[in-house]
């Protein structure tokens, strides 16, 4: 077999604190000695299949083509199926569990062009338990893929229609309020929700935003920096989503904002009133009498 790819993009919730990440990068160079590993990120939250799924589909259009190895994987020994999963035409291939983690991913590169299930034990390492999927199903197979072997070889066919579909939230209208969610929280604090900017691009550039029980109004800015102190900001964020973001700060932690959280969007009343704007205030001596 001639090498066919020199690209394997990882993604798990492994973290770096065991040796997982390090063992999965082993056995693929023992197979594919010639394969350069992107680690896309080990920092899934353990066992989130929904923010597995919800980064590769972020980061989908990006990767190099090659092999997609992806594993988050909390039902891992049971029967779920692992999968190999053909985009393309061929021209990129997605390997993991069969839980909706490929699915946004798969979705982004036009679907599923072809199938198979990881049945075969010829390209499997021997596993002393069944825990550790990634090491020993996964990591092999996407090794394979990239030496030139034919899907086929990998199991048999497995119908695209049936793979698990990921599991992602869309935006509903409720009399004009927009009910959205907040999908990720990126490590500057900022709250991606699953709104398209389209569909409030008649609300006008400020916007009533109600989570539990706070209100607030934004602002829509194109730029974190365009945010005022004592502002909340709505930015476009670099996916295209509409994000809520404080100035150099965490919006997650001063609003309380989380993933999952419920978020309605609505034009402003006619009595609503900005947000107050903190000034800086410079404070002098009292001079003596």
């Amino acid at each position: 077999m001639d090498p066919r790819f020199d690209t394997i993009t990882f993604l798990s919730d492994y973290g770096t604190a065991d040796e997982f990440v390090g063992v999965v990068h082993s056995v693929i160079r023992s197979i594919a000695p010639h394969v350069t590993v992107v680690d896309l990120t080990h920092q899934i939250p353990a066992y989130d299949v929904r923010a597995g799924s919800l980064t590769l589909g972020r980061a989908a259009q990006y990767l190099c083509p090659g092999v997609v190895l992806a594993v988050v994987d909390p039902g891992v020994g049971t029967p779920r199926r692992g999968v190999a999963i053909e985009v393309g035409g061929g021209q990129s291939y997605l390997v993991g569990p069969d839980n909706g983690l490929l699915a946004s991913a798969v979705a982004m590169c036009g679907g599923a062009t072809a199938v198979v299930e990881l049945a075969n034990p010829d390209y499997q390492l021997p596993a002393p338990g069944p825990t550790f999927a990634g090491r020993d199903i996964f990591a092999p197979a996407a090794a394979h893929l990239c030496m030139g072997l034919p899907l086929a070889e990998l199991g048999p066919p497995v119908d695209p229609l049936s793979l698990l579909p990921g599991l992602l939230p869309l935006t509903r209208d409720e009399d004009g309020v927009l009910v959205a969610e907040v999908l990720w929280v990126d490590r500057f604090g900022n709250c991606q929700l699953n709104v398209d900017p389209d569909e409030v691009a008649e609300f006008g550039p400020r916007i009533q935003m109600r989570w539990g029980d706070d209100v607030r109004t934004a602002t829509r800015t194109p730029t974190y920096e365009g945010i005022d102190a004592g502002q909340v900001g709505l930015v476009v964020d670099s996916y295209g989503m509409l994000s809520v973001c404080l100035g150099r700060r965490s919006a997650a932690a001063e609003l309380g904002l989380h993933v999952g959280s419920e978020v309605t969007l609505q034009p402003p009343s006619d009595d609503d009133v900005p947000a107050v704007v903190a000034q800086s205030v410079t404070l002098t001596p009292r001079s003596s009498p």
